[in-house]
């Protein structure tokens, strides 16, 4: 039987002087309440509870027991309210990291509103290009473009797609033309993201054809922000995913080339450690960021 009932049943019946009442107040029918206090005397090797035909006390050893038992209850049942308490109300710091560019345009936005709902949670965002191992450097959450990881210990959850395309400042297109097949790339200055897979292979898609083709860039840079600064003073064009530009694009700021040819779509998935219990400062983040995703549209705006 459950050691922590018999030991709460045992301070009702101490507290209440009834069986019956000690049994309503824990919602057990008097047999089971009757099997339960038999069960911690059988087990105790004493007798606990003095029955007579008009009252129940305890015996010494009973009284000994029950000054033990009580406080060891009232500590228990607020390690419970302390654990309920949290997954309520989160607490304590939360490590995320994701891309600069998302860290900047999608999670720097939304936070006043993600600590407002959770003012006692503190937030620490890693911002990197390159893919932090999870377990070993302590980070809650991760966004990023893989859609399976190595370790099985990690959880992904699919977050958003986002168009790539190619675009440059209207400065640039009115100075050296604008591109009407891949094949004219090779007449243009390109800024390209090294870290992105095979940078220097392009593969579009048009009609369910496929044309592959490989560039050099005038500028390489390890972060996609360095390459819009370069498109926006008019250095060249450059390949980015749709959310990184996309208020450029709708500004005026840049201009989408080859919009006929289409390139491979990025994933965006959340990952974190995988656990029977998911803390519920992750459950909590990772539940407000679909959320947002969903409420803002930010996939429909990102492959329009």
């Amino acid at each position: 039987m459950d050691r922590w009932t018999e030991i709460e049943l045992f301070v009702q019946v101490a507290e209440l002087g009834s069986l019956t009442r000690a049994a309503e107040s824990l919602g057990l029918s008097n047999a089971a309440a009757s099997r339960h206090l038999a069960a911690l005397e059988e087990r105790l090797a004493a007798r606990l509870v003095q029955r007579n035909t008009r009252r129940l006390f305890l015996t010494d050893v009973g009284e000994t027991f029950y000054r033990r038992c009580k406080p060891l209850l009232g500590e228990m049942r607020e390690a419970e309210s302390a654990v309920n308490e949290a997954v309520l109300k989160p607490a304590g710091l939360l490590r995320v990291t994701a891309s600069l560019s998302f860290s900047m345009i999608v999670i720097a936005p939304l936070l006043p509103e993600f600590t407002a709902r959770y003012p006692d949670l503190r937030v620490e965002i890693v911002a990197s290009n390159r893919y932090t191992d999870l377990l070993d450097s302590g980070i809650d959450v991760a966004i990023r473009n893989r859609e399976f990881e190595d370790d099985s210990a990690i959880t992904v959850r699919r977050l958003a797609e986002t168009k790539r395309v190619l675009a440059a400042s209207p400065q640039y297109l009115q100075r050296r033309g604008t591109p009407r097949t891949p094949d004219e790339l090779a007449h243009h200055d390109l800024l390209i993201y090294n870290l992105a897979n095979q940078p220097h292979t392009l593969k579009f898609t048009r009609n369910g054809a496929v044309t592959s083709l490989t560039v050099q860039g005038l500028l390489e840079a390890n972060d996609g922000q360095v390459i819009r600064a370069a498109a926006l003073k008019h250095l060249g064009i450059l390949m980015q995913p749709l959310y990184i530009i996309h208020e450029d694009i709708v500004g005026g700021r840049l201009v989408p080339v080859l919009q006929d040819w289409a390139l491979s779509r990025l994933v965006m998935n959340i990952a974190y450690p995988t656990r029977r219990h998911l803390p519920a400062k992750v459950r909590c983040f990772v539940d407000f960021l679909v959320e947002q995703f969903a409420d803002r549209e930010f996939e429909r705006r990102w492959t329009a």
